[in-house]
């Protein structure tokens, strides 16, 4: 079974896409950016903009039924890859031991400087 999600109160998508999609017990996370979800603001600074991208996933993955710590996959992608140990310290901060699987890329993101996406599993 297949079940596209809209979360209230989650980041509005900016294209044609749905902020999850429910499969198999599984949550699929489209990619998030750090635009704050009631002003559209994009904070400055990288360490806050990594900050509300984290709180955008958590967001949608609570509307889901899960948590951040249900991740069993995250992808990140950075516009800067020299900041890798700055992300990674405050990955460290939303994820916990022992942390899920991960792949991190440098990306050319437009307007902000980074986007994360995940896939985790529906708590039983």
């Amino acid at each position: 079974m297949r079940k596209a999600i809209m979360v209230e109160g989650a980041a509005k998508a900016a294209g044609h896409y749905s902020h999850a999609v429910i499969a198999n017990g599984f949550v699929y996370v489209s990619g998030q950016g750090p635009a704050d979800p009631v002003t559209s603001i994009v904070p400055d600074g990288f360490a806050a903009q990594v900050r509300q991208t984290f709180r955008n996933v958590q967001i949608i993955l609570q509307g889901a039924g899960a948590d951040l710590k249900d991740a069993v996959k995250v992808n990140a992608y950075l516009s800067d890859v020299t900041r890798f140990h700055e992300f990674n310290a405050i990955y460290q901060e939303f994820l916990p031991s022992p942390p899920p699987a991960r792949t991190t890329v440098g990306s050319q993101l437009v307007g902000i400087q980074v986007e994360i996406d995940c896939i985790a599993v529906l708590p039983t």
